[in-house]
């Protein structure tokens, strides 16, 4: 099944991307990420998704950075999304986070913590919105099947899933490429998140540590496997990000990861 956000085929032949810093740091920052991500995707002729989060309510200390809140921070979604015509994407948590930020933004998304709360599902399906909805590092591929349904349940098809890693032991994710393969089958867009799924949850102690030069390995993988989408955080500066830092992709590697990503996808569809 494929449904269109704007311009963008979310399930058809060309894949998409969803990209944007872990979160909206400052104004000016945002502005400045998202030209120069759409100066690549122009360039490289691949549709993207501005994404950003106005707070990351599951950090690992109370002492982390959360954002600008969601009145601020989906009035600078809205304007970029307006002024540089991408559409754009953030996170919910709660039913009112949900109705609120639907008015501001072409796609909802759903965290990993919270992709088996009802209610939350409930609400992101009466918004109309279509929904990114993460899978959790606690369930199986297969568990997806339960999500699928209540969402149809709910009245809304326009959704994908997103794989973002499983738990593996302690303080460290673990990637199953099968995985995307198998969500695959229960006919609904498929995205693989590259940036979450080498995360190290607080294995710095006070924060999440992870293995950024392993964003990109995965993503090919992903995209070999035949994914619909690809969704990575890229950050100017990552060492010095407020959030998630040690993931995200530098943004001056990310026209030589999207040329490599698009490489595979083509072998990938010459051998389909």
């Amino acid at each position: 099944m494929s449904f269109y956000i704007q311009n963008i085929e979310i399930g058809g032949e060309k894949p998409f991307y969803l990209l944007g810093p872990c979160s909206l740091e400052k104004e000016e920052f945002a502005w400045e990420m998202a030209r120069s991500i759409k100066e690549i995707c122009t360039r490289l002729n691949v549709p993207f998704i501005f994404k950003a989060s106005y707070d990351k309510a599951n950090r690992t200390s109370v002492k982390s950075f959360r954002g600008l809140g969601i009145q601020e921070g989906c009035r600078i979604l809205s304007e970029i999304g307006k002024e540089l015509q991408v559409p754009v994407v953030t996170d919910v948590h709660t039913e009112e986070q949900a109705e609120y930020a639907a008015q501001y933004v072409d796609l909802l998304q759903i965290p990993a913590f919270l992709c088996r709360q009802s209610d939350l599902l409930e609400a992101c399906a009466k918004t109309g919105k279509p929904v990114n909805i993460k899978k959790g590092q606690f369930l199986a591929p297969w568990d997806c099947k339960n999500i699928c349904e209540k969402m149809i349940a709910f009245g809304c098809e326009q959704f994908m899933l997103c794989e973002r890693g499983t738990s593996f032991g302690y303080n460290n994710l673990v990637v199953d490429m099968r995985g995307m393969y198998w969500m695959k089958q229960f006919g609904y867009p498929v995205v693989f998140d590259a940036t979450h799924s080498v995360q190290r949850p607080g294995g710095l102690g006070g924060a999440t540590g992870g293995d950024r030069e392993l964003a990109p390995v995965l993503a090919n993988a992903a995209m070999a496997v035949g994914v619909d989408g690809v969704f990575m955080e890229v950050h100017k500066d990552p060492d010095n990000a407020l959030s998630d830092g040690p993931n995200q992709v530098r943004l001056d590697d990310l026209e030589k990861v999207l040329t490599n990503l698009q490489l595979v996808r083509d072998a990938y569809k010459r051998m389909a």
